[in-house]
């Protein structure tokens, strides 16, 4: 008796709120970033306004951050720091694939 089964697919969703709160992690952990440009709260998610964004483009994402650099440090290299950060802890954290990273320095504090 030849019994097949077949094969079930299955597709896994992460919340782009899960995505938005890994970046802000590990773009914070980096040294030289001040803080975001902005307030991570429930209505700059629902109008898009915040300064981190999520676009999924099928199952691989683009994301928009901005950040804030301390007074001295470099601004190029603190960007580049929260690219490799960002794209790094999403991939490894989610599975999704990561195509790039946008940074925007949208200050500098100084301390």
């Amino acid at each position: 008796m030849d019994v097949s089964k077949e094969a079930v697919k299955s597709k896994l969703k992460i919340s782009d709120d899960v995505m938005i709160t890994i970046a802000r992690l590990a773009a914070l952990d980096v040294k030289g970033v001040a803080g975001l440009g902005g307030e991570i709260n429930k209505m700059s998610r629902l109008r898009k306004n915040g300064p981190i964004k999520i676009n999924m483009m099928s199952d691989v994402a683009a994301i928009d951050i901005r950040i804030k650099v301390k007074w001295g440090e470099k601004a190029r290299t603190v960007a580049l720091d929260v690219q490799n950060a960002v794209k790094e802890n999403i991939q490894n954290m989610t599975g999704v694939t990561v195509a790039r990273v946008n940074v925007t320095i949208s200050g500098v504090v100084f301390e």
